[in-house]
């Protein structure tokens, strides 16, 4: 299905996503995505056409990890540009959501290389998306 698009406060072409920080006993689900934008990243994925951004992330989380969100917090919603996505579009509108989710992550081969559960220290030392790098700073987990 086509992303959600629209312009950029500069006029460019942006997609719209919705991501999910989950945490569980101090740790927070990172992906390694085998598509681009390549690097660890929290799950996440563009709106498609006539999709909320709530209806979009609860998509994202269980067909990126296969888990099921108990609850979530609605953090921030903001235009980052300088990203370039796998349909090679550099901005982005994105509604970030911290979440608590049931069951364990899956692995889905096809676009990821592994998934699991990392503490902010480790965090630190992986190479992260570059979004993800600046999402995990402004909300202080590393």
């Amino acid at each position: 299905m086509p992303a959600k698009s629209g312009k950029s406060k500069e006029g460019h072409l942006m997609h719209y996503s919705s991501s999910a920080i989950i945490k569980r006993d101090g740790k927070i689900l990172m992906i390694d995505r085998t598509i681009a934008p390549l690097g660890f990243a929290c799950p996440a994925g563009h709106l498609e056409e006539g999709e909320t951004p709530d209806e979009a992330l609860y998509r994202e989380v269980e067909e990126e990890t296969g888990l099921k969100i108990k609850k979530c917090k609605f953090l921030i919603e903001e235009e980052v540009d300088g990203n370039i996505c796998s349909r090679g579009v550099a901005v982005h509108y994105w509604y970030v959501y911290e979440c608590e989710c049931a069951g364990e992550p899956k692995l889905f081969p096809a676009e990821e290389k592994s998934i699991g559960w990392y503490t902010p220290e480790q965090i630190k030392t992986m190479t992260l998306e570059p979004v993800w790098d600046y999402w995990l700073k402004k909300f202080k987990v590393i």
